[in-house]
């Protein structure tokens, strides 16, 4: 019924994807062919395995750009723009972003090989044979001081102590 209504109103629901975000964030990233197909790649990637179920459509857009960005050398590989656009600080999307660049770096041995071959073709800039790069631990290190900053700010909860 409620659907009925929507329709004669002409309101139309979706679930959103990471394709719809990903639209967006390339712009604000502001690409080159190779860097549109990486991202691409990376969030394709991100849609095969199951691992990354755990984030929303958006971080998985997110991450794809940071990933790509930081994958083809484009720095900065995050900045106020991106995080304006995407809403996420470098440090939330570091994650995310580090398990797309596993599976990257796994695509070609995977026993799924579609997404790799689709983007091996010239007509998508081969940037499956790009070689993957590893996020450094220095970011690593942003993320977790980020995150005891923010821990600081938060007033410990004394009910929890001691469970």
């Amino acid at each position: 019924m409620e659907k009925q209504i929507l329709g004669k109103l002409e309101w139309y629901l979706t679930v959103p994807t990471p394709y719809v975000f990903l639209v967006r964030f390339i712009k604000a990233s502001l690409p080159d062919s190779e860097m549109e197909n990486m991202v691409y790649f990376l969030a394709e990637l991100g849609l095969m395995n199951y691992a990354t179920v755990i984030y929303c459509p958006s971080m998985i857009a997110a991450s794809a750009v940071y990933a790509a960005r930081h994958t083809l050398n484009r720095t900065p590989f995050w900045n106020g723009t991106l995080k304006l656009h995407t809403g996420f600080s470098e440090s939330q999307v570091i994650e995310c972003a580090r398990q797309l660049v596993s599976y990257h770096s796994e695509a070609a041995n995977h026993k799924l090989k579609v997404i790799y071959k689709k983007y091996s073709n010239s007509e998508r800039g081969a940037v499956a044979i790009t070689t993957s790069s590893q996020i450094p631990v220095g970011c690593i290190i942003i993320m977790l001081a980020e995150a005891a900053a923010s821990n600081a700010r938060t007033p410990l909860n004394t009910t929890d102590v001691g469970r």
